[in-house]
């Protein structure tokens, strides 16, 4: 029989062994998704110079082509994915492409998961510094946190981390804010805008995204 110091050391033994656990672990779940894309590049080469298109559910899930036929793109976009998760895989995920421009959506899933708007815009600060590092002067469009109607008690905390990230914008050259929260906010969060679930987008709610994103696109590609 164990004792209560005995039964209590083997407790913190395996507490310590959690802890201990390599980091990497916490991105392991993607590394599907990932070696997808790399298989799919192998057998159909991707177009160079292209607008790379990356984050999480809202940019996997939006068919790129009827929205922006005459650019050449690509979507790599992994559902439930984190900024944290896009800085994990960048060398994998981003640099291969060389891209023109990248859109980004993530930060969303951060704050359902706990982040602070603070943590938020840190990991943000530090993707975009390894993008300047191995890709510079590369332009970086931001698709703000957006409004939805699932996660609508969590928008004071996405707007702030929003704010911060668009001030950050505001102060380089090679980024640029994209506010899709705005318009999506000024139609009061319209249902036609969403699927279902009330979290990601009907065409209608591309739409508008596509209507802010456009121009900036167009600014970046000059």
């Amino acid at each position: 029989m164990k004792t209560p110091l005995a039964a209590l050391a083997i407790s913190l033994l395996l507490l310590s062994t959690t802890f201990a656990q390599d980091p990497n672990d916490a991105f392991a779940k993607w590394e599907r998704s990932i070696a997808a894309f790399e298989a799919a590049d192998k057998k159909s080469p991707p177009p160079t110079d292209p607008i790379l298109f990356v984050g999480s559910s809202s940019i996997r899930m939006w068919d790129l082509d009827p929205f922006f036929p005459k650019f050449k793109k690509i979507n790599r976009g992994f559902g439930g994915s984190t900024i944290a998760d896009s800085i994990h895989f960048f060398d994998r995920l981003i640099k291969p492409y060389q891209p023109q421009v990248i859109l980004l959506y993530a930060g969303d899933n951060d704050i359902a998961k706990g982040l602070s708007p603070e943590q938020v815009f840190a990991d943000f600060k530090t993707l975009t510094a390894k993008l300047e590092k191995s890709l510079p002067g590369t332009p970086l469009i931001y698709i703000a946190i957006k409004p939805s109607i699932s996660r609508k008690k969590l928008w004071p905390q996405m707007k702030k981390a929003n704010d911060l990230i668009a001030a950050y914008c505001a102060q380089k050259s090679t980024l640029q804010f994209g506010d899709i929260a705005s318009p999506m906010l000024e139609q009061n969060l319209s249902p036609d805008l969403f699927k279902k679930d009330g979290l990601h987008l009907t065409e209608k709610g591309y739409e508008l995204w596509k209507k802010a994103l456009l121009p900036l696109i167009k600014n970046a590609k000059k």
